[in-house]
C-alpha cells in the first residue's frame, strides 16, 4: 500500500476508508516524524482538523502517534482553516504545521498538509523526504491520546482566537463595516464559516452550518458549485459576495450583478491596490496556468515576474526567501505580502473589502481599471473526468497537437502540463489534476465567448470516439 501513497500539489488525499484508512494515516504520520526527529530531537508539531468526516478522530490519532514517540503537540480544540494552522504554525515557533483536510475535494476524501516554520506550504524537498519515508520500518508506538493530552504532551491550542485578532489588527474592521458595504458569504459547509460569521455578524451566510458531507457538492469556490449566493448577490444587488472552499484558503467573488470574479482578476486587483494605494513592491509569482495579463501588468510597472509549476509549495518557497508582493494560481489561491506565505480565502476578501471601502467603488469598477491598463480577458475552465486509459492517451499525444478546431498552434509550453498558444493573447492549455481524478482543460481569450469556444474545440479534439 505504501506505493500507493502519493503527495499531490497539495498534500496527501484519499477516500476515506478505501486509502485514506487508520493504517495509511499512520504510515504518513510516522515519514512525517521521522523527517522531524532527524533534525530535532524533540520537535513542537501544530496539528489541525477540518470538518470532513472523522476529522477529530483522525486528528486524535495522529496526535497521540506523534506524542507518544517524542513530539510536543499543539492541538486545536476544534475545526481549523488551513490558515490558521500555519499562522499558529510561526505564532508558537512550531516545526511543523499539519492540518488534515482534503481542501476542496469531494466529501468522501480526507487528507494530510504539511506546514513549514515559516507558515506556508512545506518546501517540495520536504515533501519528497516525507514521502520516500512512507513506509519505511520504525519503532514508533500507538499511544493512549487521554493519557498523553493530561500529562501535557498534547496540549490544545486556540489557533481560531490567533487569527481572528491577526485579522482584526490587519484591517480596520469598523471602517469596512462603517462602508455600509453589503456582505454575504458562503463557507460551503467548510473550516471558515465560524470565523467569517464572528467578524461580521452583519453579513448575511450561506452554508455555515455542520455538514461533514458538504451537501454531496464539492467545496470548491468556483460558479457552478456557487448558485444560492449567486442567485442572492444579483437579486439584491449585493456588492461584495464571497466563498471559500472546504479548509478556507481558496477564494471565489461575486459582485452586484451576480458575476464570478475568478482568482486571475483578483490577483491582479490586489496587486494593483498594494502597489498603488499601499505603495508596497515586490515580486509578482504565479502559476503556469494564470491569465498573461499579469505578465503585462509587472512589465507596465517594473516589478519582477516569475511563473511557476501547479501547486502553492513552488510560490511559497519563493516567498520565504524573496519580496513577493502577490503569489496566486487559477485555482482560487492567493497571497500577499504583509501576511503568511499561505493562500487564505478570508484575509484575501478581506483586502478586496478594504480596497472597496477605501475606494468607493464597486468591484466591476475596479476591474474596469484594471483592463484600461491590461486590457480585457478571460480565462474558462472545464474538467474532465475520464478514464486512466483515456486520461494516459491524451498526455501522451500532447506534444503532437498542432491544431484544434479551428485553431492553429504557434507554440507550446510544457512547464507544467501543455500550453499552446495561437496568438493574439489566446491559448489552452491541458494537464492532469494533482489532487483529483480528472484532466483540465483551461483556455484565455479577449472575453468569455472566444475562450469557451477554444475549449470546445479543444475538448472535441482530444475526446475521439471509438
Amino acid at each position: 500500500m505504501e506505493n500507493k501513497i502519493k503527495f499531490g500539489t497539495d498534500g496527501w488525499r484519499a477516500i476515506i476508508g478505501v486509502d485514506f484508512t487508520s493504517a495509511n494515516l499512520k504510515m504518513v504520520t510516522d515519514a512525517t516524524l521521522s523527517y522531524l526527529l532527524k533534525n530535532n530531537p524533540k520537535p513542537i508539531v501544530l496539528l489541525g482538523y477540518d470538518c470532513r468526516f472523522n476529522g477529530k478522530l483522525f486528528a486524535q490519532m495522529t496526535a497521540a502517534r506523534l506524542a507518544q514517540n517524542g513530539a510536543k503537540v499543539l492541538l486545536t480544540p476544534g475545526f481549523v482553516s488551513t490558515p490558521m494552522v500555519s499562522l499558529a504554525t510561526v505564532q508558537r515557533r512550531a516545526d511543523m504545521g499539519i492540518i488534515l483536510t482534503a481542501s476542496h475535494n469531494p466529501p468522501e476524501y480526507s487528507g494530510f498538509k504539511l506546514k513549514g516554520p515559516y507558515g506556508g506550504p512545506a518546501y517540495p524537498s520536504v515533501i519528497a523526504e516525507v514521502e520516500a519515508g512512507i513506509g519505511k520500518p520504525n519503532d514508533f508506538a500507538d499511544g493512549n491520546f487521554d493519557f498523553l493530552a493530561s500529562s501535557g504532551k498534547i496540549e490544545y491550542y486556540d489557533a481560531e482566537a490567533l487569527y481572528i485578532n491577526h485579522l482584526k489588527s490587519s484591517f480596520s474592521i469598523e471602517a469596512i463595516s462603517e462602508s455600509n458595504i453589503n456582505i454575504a458569504y458562503d463557507a460551503m459547509y467548510g473550516a471558515g464559516r465560524k470565523v467569517f460569521a464572528k467578524v461580521f455578524p452583519e453579513a448575511k451566510l450561506f452554508h455555515c452550518e455542520d455538514n461533514p458531507g458538504f451537501n454531496g457538492r464539492a467545496p470548491e469556490p468556483i460558479d457552478k458549485n456557487l448558485p444560492e449566493l449567486r442567485d442572492y448577490c444579483k437579486n439584491n444587488n449585493i456588492p461584495f459576495g464571497l466563498a471559500t472552499d472546504g479548509d478556507a484558503d481558496r477564494i471565489g467573488l461575486y459582485d452586484d450583478r451576480g458575476v464570478f470574479i475568478d482568482s486571475h482578476h483578483i490577483i491582479l486587483l490586489v496587486a494593483n491596490y498594494l502597489l498603488q494605494k499601499k505603495k508596497m513592491k515586490g515580486k509578482i509569482v504565479c502559476t503556469f496556468s494564470c491569465t498573461d495579463k499579469i505578465a503585462k501588468f509587472a512589465k507596465i510597472h517594473g516589478l519582477p515576474f516569475e511563473v511557476t509549476k501547479i501547486g502553492f509549495k513552488y510560490i511559497a518557497e519563493i516567498m520565504a526567501s524573496e519580496t513577493v508582493l502577490v503569489g496566486g494560481e487559477e485555482s482560487g489561491g492567493i497571497a500577499v505580502a504583509g501576511h503568511i506565505p499561505e493562500r487564505d480565502g478570508i484575509y484575501i476578501g478581506m483586502l478586496v473589502l478594504e480596497m472597496m471601502a477605501k475606494s468607493g467603488k464597486k468591484i466591476s469598477e475596479l476591474i474596469s481599471d484594471i483592463y484600461d491598463e491590461v486590457g480585457p480577458f478571460a480565462v474558462e475552465r472545464n474538467d474532465l473526468h475520464l478514464s486512466e486509459a483515456d486520461k494516459a492517451r491524451i498526455v501522451s499525444e500532447c506534444p503532437s497537437y498542432q491544431k484544434f478546431g479551428s485553431y492553429s498552434v504557434e507554440s507550446i509550453e510544457s512547464l507544467d502540463g501543455f500550453k499552446y498558444r495561437f496568438g493574439e493573447g489566446k491559448w489552452v492549455m491541458i494537464r492532469p489534476s494533482g489532487t483529483e481524478p480528472v484532466l483540465r482543460v483551461y483556455a484565455e481569450a479577449e472575453n468569455s465567448e472566444t475562450a469557451k469556444d477554444i475549449l470546445t474545440q479543444t475538448i472535441n479534439t482530444i475526446i475521439r470516439k471509438a
